[in-house]
């Protein structure tokens, strides 16, 4: 389980990372095109994720902005990074909900701030929630597909 180091709503309540976390600011992703020294980002939704795509190699911090949870674009911006290759933190921000926790992890998020603080227990069940996995995602978890054909 990740460890529980938010104690605020404005705070990360999970971190699936052992690096240090970033607690810098960010900027808007226009800021972070126009800047050479920008390492964290905030993704808004309407933003386009892949114009932050030349600049990945530089950035430690990119938060994605849920403002409500019935708005998906979100993890569509957290897939094109991961998969494009960023490795840094990918937080999700705003409107989390313990049933989008399991989703988001497959899309590649590693670290959650809720604006609401979770149920620790509930989070919990949701991160453990689906153990096999028929399709790859961001996560690189094995398929069962891939589990079957091992031996």
């Amino acid at each position: 389980m990740a460890e529980d180091i938010g104690t605020s709503p404005d705070e990360v309540q999970f971190r699936f990372r052992e690096d240090e976390i970033v607690d810098h600011g960010t900027v808007t992703v226009d800021a972070c095109c126009d800047q050479t020294n920008a390492t964290a980002v905030r993704i808004e939704p309407g933003d386009d994720a892949r114009l932050l795509l030349p600049f990945l190699d530089r950035l430690a911090l990119v938060e994605i902005n849920f403002p409500a949870f019935n708005d998906g674009r979100g993890y569509s911006a957290a897939r094109i990074l991961r998969e494009a290759g960023y490795t840094g933190e990918l937080r999700a921000v705003g409107d989390v909900g313990v049933d989008q926790l399991s989703h988001m992890r497959r899309c590649g998020f590693d670290s959650f701030a809720p604006d609401k603080r979770l149920d620790e227990e509930d989070a919990a069940r949701a991160f453990a929630t689906w153990a096999n996995v028929y399709q790859r995602a961001a996560d690189a978890r094995r398929t069962i597909a891939d589990k079957r054909h091992e031996a």
